[in-house]
């Protein structure tokens, strides 16, 4: 009889379990006895081959049949069990109902028994599922880099991937996390949000969707910031839904987030380093490369370090209405930050001309921010006006002001039309856009126009 080892069965295809009857812990009611059984059929497995003549559906009956002779079960425990050493064979242990839950859109494991989720904007612990110790975090670990071509070791102590749906997997082991292995998984969404829903939760206004859109198809360049979480790349995915159909798109990202319907998209991606410590491509790189494949526009999904500059010279070089997004707590701290990535560069400029590059090259700020309440709401849409002296001059044209909570802890607050007209809005006319006449012509004798929170 042919056997394999238990990292090589991992890879078997057997056929779905048709009635997986337990999904949750809160079933079994002893979670102690649940974790022991768990243990001994989990490292039994390790060391085992396992048939491939046999199908493993009652390989695994087996051996759990072995394990809990002379416990006292009900079909439901017995089933979970058997669902659960299932999930470590063909699944990703403990992870895998958690993977394929659709309202699941970030999962963190920080040790055995501490595993948070966020669901629908709020971070809660999950007491439903763990795992046993910190060597079966890293056993799930490497089952789920191995086929991505990875290997995780005190050598390589941290892996930032991707898996095969598109979801983005981050993994970091002692001594680099001194405390146990840690895994963060930031799920992929198959279905992007649009527009339309966007403005039915509330995170911006009729007039505030109007604008972006109007400002990306005249082709402003546009840069959105907030904080990890806070909804950037899903809006900059919605605002470039808005780009003409016959355009040359190229993006850029180091694991490809953004989903484009458009006929001409050229889709660049990053790759780390092969066990050699060789093969790195940047996005920096990726950026250059970008600037000679006759680009219409170059959306870059989020910018960290040196390649700032390129994407600012792109900007400044005839490639308008491009598009990135970064890590910043408002449009001020965002401008702050591109002129400390272009000094990474190894620019050596005063930081006035610095300063200058960017006012040139960018004409809109949109921040997002995820709220108290868990939602993300656009709080600022800003343009780059002038210099003023060394000081880069930002005017709100939008913003989202917070005052108060409601009964049920929602953010209660308003959205406001500034009262000056924006100088973007005659780039956006030249263009021959009318779209706005209606926001901005009735505001000309410096009437403000509030539009309250939207349910």
């Amino acid at each position: 009889m042919k056997k394999n080892s238990l990292a090589q069965a991992f890879n078997i295809k057997t056929k779905p379990i048709e009635s997986r009857i337990i999904t949750d812990y809160d079933i079994f009611p002893d979670k102690k006895l649940l974790d022991t059984l768990r243990t001994k059929i989990i490292q039994n497995l390790i060391d085992m081959s396992i048939p491939t003549d046999t199908p493993l559906t009652d390989f695994i009956n087996e051996e759990v049949n072995k394990v809990i002779e002379g416990y006292d079960l009900s079909n439901l425990e017995r089933s979970h069990i058997f669902n659960l050493i299932d999930d470590e064979i063909n699944g990703f242990g403990p992870l895998t109902n958690l993977l394929k839950d659709e309202n699941i859109t970030e999962i963190m494991v920080n040790s055995p028994h501490e595993i948070y989720i966020e669901s629908e904007g709020k971070i809660i612990k999950d007491e439903s599922v763990s795992f046993i110790d910190d060597e079966h975090i890293k056993r799930t670990i490497a089952r789920i880099i191995q086929p991505l071509g990875r290997k995780i070791d005190t050598k390589n102590p941290m892996v930032d991937s991707r898996l095969p749906d598109g979801s983005r997997i981050n993994t970091i082991i002692p001594p680099l996390s001194p405390k146990g292995p840690v895994i963060t998984i930031r799920k992929f969404k198959t279905t992007m949000v649009s527009i339309d829903e966007l403005l039915r939760i509330g995170t911006l206004t009729p007039y505030m969707a109007r604008f972006l859109e109007a400002s990306v198809q005249s082709k402003l360049n546009i840069i959105i910031c907030g904080g990890s979480g806070s909804g950037k790349t899903t809006l900059l995915n919605i605002l470039s839904s808005f780009i003409e159909n016959n355009e040359r798109i190229i993006t850029v990202e180091d694991t490809t987030e953004l989903k484009l319907n458009q006929n001409h998209v050229i889709t660049l991606e990053t790759r780390n380093k092969n066990y050699e410590d060789e093969g790195e491509v940047s996005i920096r790189d990726l950026i250059i490369n970008s600037l000679r494949m006759r680009p219409d526009r170059i959306i870059v999904g989020e910018v960290r370090g040196k390649e700032a500059f390129d994407m600012l010279q792109a900007m400044n070089t005839g490639h308008e209405g491009s598009m990135t997004s970064l890590h910043a707590n408002g449009p001020i701290d965002a401008l702050n930050r591109l002129e400390s990535m272009v000094l990474m560069a190894g620019m050596d400029l005063p930081s006035k001309a610095i300063r200058e590059y960017i006012t040139n090259a960018i004409d809109l700020v949109v921040n997002m921010e995820r709220m108290s309440d868990g939602k993300r709401k656009v709080t600022s849409i800003c343009e780059i006006d002038a210099m003023n002296g060394d000081i880069i001059e930002l005017k709100e044209i939008f913003s989202f002001t917070q005052t108060g909570l409601t009964d049920t802890e929602e953010v209660d607050g308003e959205f406001k039309l500034h009262s000056e007209i924006p100088a973007v809005y005659n780039k956006i006319k030249a263009k021959g856009i009318t779209t706005l006449e209606d926001i901005f012509e009735s505001n000309k004798e410096g009437k403000t126009k509030k539009n309250k929170k939207q349910s």
